[in-house]
């Protein structure tokens, strides 16, 4: 669902290289801009003579046309040859300036380094491959007995194509699954449960033979596997077996290879493979990846609709706004002329997909569109984002993000530019709410702009004595009871092969397919988001399968839900127009969506302000600083009397505009008198015991202070104290015109866990280019004393920024 689009801005020189900035609908124009539009234009006319002159002057001589194709393949050769060299020459360079990281991220791709190495809050889990690897064998076993006696009928009953089908041969091989890294929760969880996610590798020599039906054959030689399981032990009880049941499920669908034998080898032709994997992936997620889990009860106490589809945690409302600085993807004239691009976004969450409309030619496009996901667990799904440009072939990625929303539900509401992964600029604005689910009727509002006011939570269990087909249900409707004849015959023939549709208006879900039963059973569960509870219902159609007829019909208004206890009904339904006793058993749970007041943000060392007016001059030469927030992309500015002019914003409306400084000791003085808070810096550290290092993770920064109207170029730099010399200092790589940079740079220190704790971290951002100086002035230092932290388990924090000449001991 969207909301009405945005005003558009007019775009200045579109096709002639970058446009001019527009700030509230007006153009800034000066002297350097219509100089820049001019040369940009002369630059364009210009390729355009060289271009098209040739042709003119081929025809003018009256030369054969083989020329000019011969010129232009050559023209291609040569600029092709120019690009690779290039590209040669700027890898070399790239690797010579950032060695560190381009060698861990090709080590991290070739070798499959484990979870644990790159993430300092997930374990190391040696002993239970050890233990996967004894018990290898006995899960073969398990499996062959699973597939033989259990899927085998399945798959015979699925088609009638498929009544041979025969395992000739199971043998999982002998290379075991690995658990590449393991992450345990306790502070974000229930205290009657334990959650921990398993990251799980598996490379197999796995070797299955099938029968389809002589003498076609089918197999699987090899398989690939990777992904992220959650295991869930609830509810934590004072008796043996201390675990009530194990939960367990993907919380993203995971990566699969499959290497296909026998007839079904013609599915590793790549026209096959990936519709063949997508197919089985499609499988896999309709029985383990959210909303759907795999349960095991181990006491007879648990309610097993409760451990395979339990409530879900909330529901995050996603304004996908604008997104701006972009790729341009599209080029003209051999690329010899730059264009721009279409861009659209698509959004994901589970196994909910949504895609924007598409914004032709713009780098800077504006979707104000609204979607709506469920969410099933939290910390732990993510908010999957891609945009990409849209061409005739096929889409260019334009830059991917991903957000765990377990940060949205702390936040309850943000509203932030999120740089993009994958490529070298381009940001998305994003502002998202968490709403909780409530039982309080009063909490109801009125839908607006097609926004859901509640949600609908149903569990499909089983069905008993539903009819083979139409014609039985008209017998009973006939004769009102079934004939001795006819319930003789009736044990006789098989069941149907049904599925049921749900519906809310045009949100329509269906289950998946139980067959040869008149007592199905599904244990699936559907969520539907509800825009008026008094006026909606929820429509149930038990289909055959094939044939679609309908085999009984349930109509459930949604306010007969709210008069009911804990808004919840449970039971078995009389279907209509269907047999005498054709009952259906569900459970219906409607929440109303309620949005919880977000929690008060610590502010450190607030300054005064004055939210009605520009900065103002202060009569001690120091001006106020807005202040920092972890929810936007402002930074902190400085009155414009000290020399640095701020972000001015009027009554009116006007531009936004940067005066810069009058001199580079007028800039250093300005930044020495500022006030308040230089920004925040985010560190992880960690001591890896078994490999004797000290693990420093400098994650991101945010608020830093403002060089210029496009933001600041900044990278940290670290000094292990008491070393403080050049050798010993370790620096990030430089992120440029941004106040929020993200370096996810790891840096490691060979030291013992009784020295580490004696030392300290001198931690400082650095301006990376400061008026073309050499002289790389501080953003803001904070030195950390390890001695308070706990580093064998790990810490991450935020710290805060000060002036360089006040260095603030942690």
């Amino acid at each position: 669902m969207a909301t009405a689009d945005g005003p558009t801005y007019p775009r200045v020189g579109a096709g002639l290289g970058e446009s001019l900035s527009l700030h509230d609908g007006t153009e800034k124009l000066n002297s350097s801009a219509v100089n820049r539009i001019l040369m940009e234009f002369l630059v364009y006319f210009g390729r355009a003579i060289f271009v098209l002159y040739p042709v003119y002057l081929t025809g003018y001589l009256g030369l054969s046309v083989s020329w000019v194709l011969l010129c232009m393949a050559m023209a291609t050769w040569w600029k092709k040859n120019r690009q690779r060299k290039d590209a040669r020459i700027g890898t070399a360079i790239d690797f010579v300036n950032n060695e560190t990281r381009v060698v861990n991220q090709e080590l991290q791709s070739a070798l499959q380094m484990a979870t644990w190495v790159h993430f300092p809050d997930v374990e190391k889990v040696d002993w239970v491959n050890k233990v996967l690897q004894q018990a290898w064998p006995f899960f073969g076993m398990y499996m062959e007995k699973l597939l033989k006696e259990n899927i085998q009928p399945a798959i015979r009953l699925s088609s009638p194509a498929l009544k041979m089908f025969t395992f000739t041969k199971v043998h999982f091989g002998h290379i075991p699954l690995r658990i590449t890294g393991m992450k345990a929760y306790t502070d974000e969880v229930d205290h009657r449960e334990v959650v921990l996610d398993l990251n799980i590798c598996y490379d197999g020599d796995v070797d299955i033979d099938a029968e389809v039906k002589p003498p076609i054959t089918a197999g699987v030689k090899g398989l690939q596997l990777k992904g992220m399981i959650r295991v869930i032990l609830e509810p934590l009880i004072g008796q043996a077996p201390l675990v009530g049941g194990v939960t367990f499920f993907f919380i993203r669908r995971p990566t699969l290879q499959i290497n296909w034998t026998g007839m079904t080898n013609l599915l590793d032709s790549p026209a096959f493979s990936s519709l063949s994997e997508e197919t089985i992936m499609d499988i896999i997620a309709s029985l383990m990846v959210l909303p759907n889990r795999m349960c095991v009860p181990l006491i007879d106490q648990v309610k097993v609709d409760e451990m395979r589809f339990p409530l879900p945690r909330g529901v995050v409302r996603v304004h996908l706004l604008e997104a701006r600085d972009l790729l341009a993807k599209d080029t003209f004239m051999m690329g010899l002329v730059k264009g721009k691009s279409d861009p659209y976004a698509t959004l994901r969450v589970g196994n909910r997909h949504f895609k924007s409309k598409i914004v032709k030619e713009n780098l800077h496009p504006k979707w104000n569109e609204v979607y709506e996901f469920v969410v099933h667990e939290a910390p732990g799904q993510e908010l999957e984002m891609e945009v990409y440009d849209e061409d005739t072939d096929k889409d260019d990625l334009l830059g991917t993000f991903n957000l765990d929303l377990g940060e949205v539900k702390r936040d309850i509401e943000m509203d932030q530019w999120f740089p993009l992964e994958g490529v070298q600029n381009g940001e998305v604005h994003l502002r998202l709410q968490w709403f909780s689910l409530k039982t309080d009727p009063s909490l109801l509002m009125k839908s607006a702009n097609g926004l859901a006011c509640a949600m609908l939570a149903v569990y499909l269990d089983n069905a008993s004595n539903l009819p083979k087909d139409h014609s039985e249900i008209a017998e009973h409707q006939k004769h009102g009871k079934p004939l001795k004849e006819a319930r003789l015959t009736k044990k006789k023939t098989a069941g149907p092969d049904s599925f049921v549709e749900f519906s809310v208006d045009k949100d329509v879900q269906k289950s998946k397919v139980a067959f040869a039963s008149k007592d199905p059973v599904w244990e699936q569960g559907f969520t539907f988001f509800v825009h008026n509870v008094q006026t909606q219902q929820l429509l149930v159609q038990v289909k055959v399968n094939e044939k679609k007829t309908e085999l009984g019909v349930l109509r459930l208004p949604l306010s007969r839900l709210l008069t009911t206890s804990d808004m919840t009904l449970d039971q078995r339904f009389q279907l209509e127009r269907s047999g005498v006793n054709s009952q259906i058993k569900l459970k219906a749970t409607l929440r109303i969506l309620s949005i919880e007041k977000p929690p008060p943000k610590i502010i450190l060392k607030p300054p005064p302000e004055d939210k009605q007016q520009g900065p103002q001059t202060n009569q001690g030469g120091n001006a106020p600083a807005s202040t920092p927030s972890a929810n936007t992309s402002s930074s902190p500015a400085i009155s414009s009397n000290t020399g640095l002019a701020a972000w001015g914003d009027n009554q009116n409306g006007s531009d936004e505009t940067w005066q810069s400084p009058s001199s580079l000791s007028h800039m250093r003085r300005v930044i020495r008198n500022h006030q308040g808070s230089f920004g925040e810096i985010q560190l992880s550290v960690r001591y890896a015991t078994l490999r004797n290092k000290l693990i420093v993770m400098v994650n991101s920064c945010r608020n830093i202070f403002r060089f210029s109207e496009n933001g600041t170029d900044s990278y940290v730099r670290l000094y292990f104290l008491p070393d403080q010399t050049w050798i010993h200092r370790k620096r990030t790589h430089v992120k440029k015109r941004t106040v929020d940079p993200v370096f996810n740079h790891k840096f490691e220190f060979d030291v013992s866990l009784q020295e580490a704790q004696t030392r300290k971290l001198d931690v400082a951002v650095k301006n990376g280019k400061m008026f073309h100086s050499r002289d790389r002035k501080d953003i803001g230092m904070v030195m950390v004393d390890l001695s308070q932290l706990d580093i064998v388990k790990g810490v991450t924090e935020w710290y805060e920024l000060t002036l360089p000449g006040l260095k603030k001991l942690i």
